[in-house]
C-alpha cells in the first residue's frame, strides 16, 4: 500500500542495526571526524529539481508512487467524498488525470507502480484479491487488468518488486515447500510464466535476482536469470549485506556501537565506508542508477520528529552531498529522490531528479 513514511528511520535487511542509532545524539569526537557535506544546490546545480504541495487542487492529501520526472508523478488520492481511491497522473502544472477508481469499501491499494517508457504498471489489492494492471501514459490511453493469477506476491518497498523488461512484468511469489516463484507476463495478458527456486530470492534489475532475504547475514548469490550464472557475494564476517547487481551495501556496528555503512562490489572489491556514527539506511534498494547511495543521520531531535538529515554518497567522485537538513518521507522511484519537510500535519514535498546529475 501506498502510504506515508515520515517515521522510518531504516527499512530492509539492516533496519535492526541501523534503528539502534535512534537513541544516539552525535558524539562530540565523531563530529569533527567527516568533512561536511556539500549542499546539493551547489554540488548539483543543473540537476532538476522541485518543491511540490502535498495536497491536490480539489484539497485532497496526494501521495505519489513513482515520478517520471521531478514535477510529474502518479500516485493515489481519496475522491473528496471518501467512497473511493483514484489512481492519479499528475502533470507538472498540477493537473490531473484520473487512470483508475476503486471503491473505499473494498480495502483498495495501488502497489508497486513502475514505469518504463511510457508504460505504467502496478498491483490492485481489495478484498477480491491481487491484481495486475498496465496503461500506457499517454493521453487516451486505458488502463487493462493483465492477469489476476499474481500468486502469492512478495513485497519488499523496492522498485523491483515488479520489473518491466523483455515485454513481460516480472515479480516474485512465495511458493510451497519454501519455493520463490519468479513469475512473468506478457504486458498484453496470457497465461503467467512461473519458473521455481528454492530458497527466498527477490528481483534486482533485469535479469538480476538475490538469495538471502530471510537470513539475517543478508546475500549469499547473485544470479542471472537469462545465462543461469551465479556470482558468489564475498560476505563480512560481522555485519548484514544487500546487494544490487553492481554495488553491495554493508550495514555493521563500530567497537563503540555506532553504526557503518559501507559499499563494495559483490566480489568484494572497491570496498570503501560512506558513513559512520548515527547513520541509518532509507531506502531498500542499493545504490540506485548503479551510481547513488541515500541513507540519513539521525540527530538529537530525530526520535522526536522522524526526521534526519538526508544525505547521499556519489560513487563516482567518492563526495556526500546533503539534500536536506531535515527530511522525513524519503523514498525513490525512477531515479528521482523525494522527501518532505515540515510537521506530519502539515508538509511539503521535495524532489531531486539523479538522473540529471551531471
Amino acid at each position: 500500500m501506498l502510504r506515508d513514511r515520515r517515521i522510518r528511520p531504516g527499512v530492509g535487511l539492516v533496519a535492526a542495526l541501523a534503528a539502534s542509532a535512534l537513541l544516539l545524539a552525535v558524539p562530540p569526537a565523531a563530529q569533527g571526524r567527516r568533512t561536511a557535506p556539500t549542499p546539493a544546490a551547489l554540488a548539483w546545480p543543473d540537476a532538476q529539481r522541485a518543491s511540490l504541495p502535498a495536497a491536490l487542487a480539489d484539497g485532497t492529501a496526494y501521495e505519489p508512487g513513482v515520478f517520471l520526472d521531478a514535477r510529474s508523478s502518479v500516485g493515489t488520492a481519496a475522491s473528496r467524498d471518501g467512497k473511493s481511491l483514484r489512481l492519479l497522473a499528475r502533470a507538472a502544472d498540477g493537473s490531473v488525470r484520473q487512470l483508475r477508481t476503486l471503491p473505499s469499501a473494498r480495502n483498495p491499494s495501488f502497489q508497486s507502480l513502475t514505469v518504463t517508457g511510457d508504460l505504467l504498471a502496478w498491483f490492485e489489492r481489495t478484498n477480491g484479491g491481487l491484481e495486475l494492471w498496465a496503461s500506457g501514459l499517454g493521453a487516451g490511453q486505458t488502463p487493462h487488468r493483465v492477469t489476476a493469477d499474481t500468486g502469492e506476491a512478495r513485497f519488499y518497498r523496492s522498485e523491483t518488486d515488479l520489473v518491466v523488461a523483455d515485454g513481460r512484468l516480472r515479480w516474485v511469489a512465495s511458493g510451497a515447500g519454501g519455493v520463490t516463484e519468479v513469475r512473468a507476463v506478457a504486458v498484453g495478458g496470457g497465461p503467467v510464466e512461473v519458473r521455481p527456486m528454492a530458497g527466498t530470492w527477490r528481483l534486482l534489475t533485469w535479469p538480476w535476482i538475490t538469495d538471502g532475504v530471510a537470513d539475517s547475514a543478508g546475500a549469499r548469490t547473485l544470479r542471472d536469470l537469462v545465462s543461469g550464472r551465479d556470482v558468489a557475494v564475498a560476505r563480512p564476517r560481522d555485519g548484514a549485506i544487500g546487494c544490487s547487481a553492481v554495488w553491495c551495501r554493508i550495514v555493521s556496528l563500530d567497537a563503540d556501537g555506532y553504526t557503518r555503512i559501507e559499499l563494495m562490489r559483490p566480489d568484494g572489491g572497491d570496498r570503501h565506508e560512506i558513513a559512520g556514527d548515527t547513520a541509518a539506511t532509507e531506502i531498500v534498494d542499493v545504490a540506485p542508477l548503479d551510481r547513488f547511495e541515500v541513507f540519513a543521520r539521525i540527530g538529537a531531535n530525530s526520535e522526536l520528529t522522524g526526521n534526519a538529515q538526508l544525505l547521499v554518497h556519489e560513487t563516482l567522485t567518492r563526495s556526500t552531498v546533503e539534500i536536506s537538513p531535515d527530511a522525513g518521507g524519503v523514498f525513490l522511484r525512477n531515479g528521482v529522490l523525494c522527501w518532505s519537510t515540515g510537521s506530519q500535519e502539515t508538509f511539503v514535498r521535495h524532489t531531486l531528479d539523479l538522473r540529471t546529475v551531471s
